[in-house]
């Protein structure tokens, strides 16, 4: 297996990262994940420009072009004969020492991206995932794609014990957010209903093309915060990622969502998506 760190494609048994580094110390980066499908980077600049805005919030500055990671990525998807899968990348803010909360202007960030292999799963798509509902008491600043992450691994590992996919949060009182790993959109009555993108979710960019496609296809849709009644009474309820792309939700809590299975809308979506894939990448994706 092969992995970038720092512009260079090496041996993953090579890679190391100096214990002083601030990523490792403080969780003081961001990240991004990308798809991959038939060697092709899905929705590449829109993962980049979200790069470039998360390291601006936090005052990181990326000392390479934007271009400069589509080669890298190109690299190293040649270089582990990845088809469909996942490229996983990192930016941290470098390495300080001695250790400091206050960060210098000056720091190399580290740069590191890994890949693994991701086969679509379009009837694990449609089956419907079960999933619970948490309250959402982390940060509120959601929508940087930060390293810190403990918050969404507490909710997930709740989700794990409770034999659910995934956890859904909710701010008190009952205002529906994200969950833990992937945006949540509900459908009622022919219209889609999702969180408008502020600092309380990270704005994915599956929910942007979505959106996209939403319009398109002349599903009308609705940016502004839900709750949890609203949430359980959907006609139909799904969640949305890189690595999930539409997924429906077949229960929430003791709940059953529509017949627990993926809904026409969803699944003109899901159709949807899957045409944006082939645009994008320019290809021709196999069908289950």
């Amino acid at each position: 297996m092969k992995v970038l760190l720092n512009g260079q494609i090496i041996d993953r048994s090579d890679a190391k990262v100096d214990i002083e580094d601030r990523g490792y110390q403080f969780g003081d980066g961001i990240y991004e994940a990308l798809r991959v499908y038939q060697g092709k980077l899905f929705t590449f600049q829109e993962h980049m420009d979200r790069l470039y805005r998360s390291a601006k919030k936090i005052d990181l500055l990326i000392p390479y072009p934007q271009e400069m990671f589509h080669e890298w990525f190109t690299e190293l998807i040649a270089a582990n004969h990845l088809d469909t899968g996942m490229i996983y990348f990192q930016v941290s803010r470098g390495v300080q020492a001695p250790r400091n909360h206050v960060y210098l202007e000056n720091i190399t960030p580290t740069i590191m991206a890994t890949t693994m292999v991701a086969p679509r799963q379009l009837a694990e798509h449609r089956k419907g995932i079960k999933t619970i509902t948490v309250p959402d008491t982390r940060w509120l600043h959601c929508d940087i794609k930060s390293l810190n992450l403990l918050g969404n691994l507490m909710a997930t590992n709740q989700a794990a014990k409770a034999g659910a996919k995934e956890a859904i949060f909710y701010r008190l009182p009952e205002t529906v957010t994200e969950c833990s790993h992937s945006n949540v959109s509900i459908i009622k009555d022919g219209q889609l209903i999702t969180h408008p993108a502020n600092e309380y979710i990270l704005n994915g960019i599956t929910r942007q093309v979505i959106l996209k496609l939403a319009k398109k296809q002349g599903i009308p849709f609705e940016e502004r915060p839900f709750t949890l009644a609203e949430l359980k009474a959907a006609d139909e309820a799904f969640i949305s990622s890189v690595s999930a792309e539409i997924t429906a939700i077949g229960q929430i809590d003791d709940v059953t969502i529509g017949d627990g299975t993926i809904g026409p809308l969803s699944e003109q979506l899901l159709t949807a998506f899957s045409e944006e894939i082939e645009t994008d990448c320019k290809i021709t994706l196999t069908t289950d």
